[in-house]
């Protein structure tokens, strides 16, 4: 009778079998929602190839590993930003590759300082992202058809600088940005990316311009009428993400001494696979840091273990392609439980 009594009144018996399955539903939602299921993903692919890769687990390949991400994943910081506005950016690869052919440019034919050169690639980004969210914003380009034109425009004019020639040799102190070691571990570069995850993570998390892009993402015609400039907060997100690309391009001439008019080529891709696989939605509204970083790690040791194991770049471009739809399925089936 008290059971009856319990279900009318909604109720449960505690001692019941039902409970049981919500719990179980509740821990793994919480598991395999949102980042936890990266994590887990990553954990797993870090066991799998240290068994089947013998030198995975070295120091020197761990390093390597977090310096083969470090363009990545300075992208994918603004491309998170991007993604929860629910925008798109196929341009970073492009913008990062002109950027970097600015800065050689600057440094070796204009004769400008390296730190000025630098500047000018990080402002020349931020003029590219201001473009694209003049574009989405103002001339009511969808984000996909904007920075598709971007990146063609980026791209030629990268090779229109030096007509498609590369630029070598810089300073050595540039070089040792990303060379250098200090407490056997930390470089230049990779400080600087630490330090930008944890300003995003904290700008996303406490700023209110940083709650606004989730609103945005969520429903701008609601975020506007809630008092939110829609357009304003949508080109400087933009701008935050083109100038990203430019200290991208600045990170990678540090890294191989050169400026390529063809460096960023397929970034754009991974950089999107990162920020949905570390649990951002496509349709906006959804994203966190931590899970980009997840998910940087994800493309990074993935690529890094292939390699190791001696896999075709062609196997791999499918290994990637595979993983980047099986995070969207997910992130479908997320948003259909909930």
């Amino acid at each position: 009778m008290s059971q009856q009594l319990a279900h009318r009144a909604g109720g449960a018996d505690p001692m019941g079998p039902d409970t049981k399955t919500p719990l179980f539903s509740s821990l793994s939602a919480r598991l395999f929602s949102g980042s936890g299921g990266a994590l887990i993903g990553l954990i797993v692919l870090f066991i799998i190839l240290s068994i089947m890769a013998p030198n995975f687990l070295t120091a020197r390949n761990l390093i390597n590993v977090l310096d083969q991400v470090t363009v990545l994943g300075i992208l994918s910081v603004g491309a998170t930003a991007v993604i929860i506005t629910g925008g798109i950016d196929l341009s970073v690869g492009a913008v990062l590759g002109l950027s970097t052919m600015v800065l050689g440019w600057l440094s070796h034919q204009a004769g400008w300082p390296m730190w000025s050169a630098m500047l000018a690639a990080i402002a020349i980004g931020a003029l590219a992202g201001c473009l694209n969210g003049l574009g989405i914003t103002y001339a009511q380009l969808p984000p996909f058809i904007a920075t598709l034109a971007m990146m063609s425009i980026a791209r030629g004019m990268a090779n229109l600088i030096t007509d498609g020639q590369q630029i070598v040799g810089y300073p050595e102190w540039f070089f040792n940005l990303s060379s250098e070691r200090y407490l056997g571990f930390f470089s230049v570069v990779l400080m600087v990316l630490i330090a930008l995850y944890v300003a995003g993570w904290a700008w996303l998390k406490y700023r209110s311009s940083g709650r606004s892009i989730y609103a945005i993402g969520g429903g701008a015609e609601v975020a506007r009428l809630a008092g939110i400039n829609v357009k304003k907060v949508t080109i400087w997100v933009y701008v935050a993400a083109g100038a990203l690309a430019g200290l991208g391009g600045i990170v990678l001439a540090s890294r191989l001494d050169s400026s390529q008019p063809s460096a960023g080529s397929g970034y754009e891709l991974d950089v999107i696979a990162a920020v949905v696989i570390g649990g951002a939605s496509l349709n906006g509204g959804v994203g966190r840091i931590g899970g980009t970083i997840i998910g940087v790690l994800i493309i990074g040791v993935l690529r890094n273990g292939l390699n190791l194991l001696g896999v075709s770049p062609f196997i791999q471009q499918i290994v990637i392609g595979a993983v980047i739809a099986v995070a969207v399925m997910a992130d479908v089936l997320r948003r259909k439980r909930s």
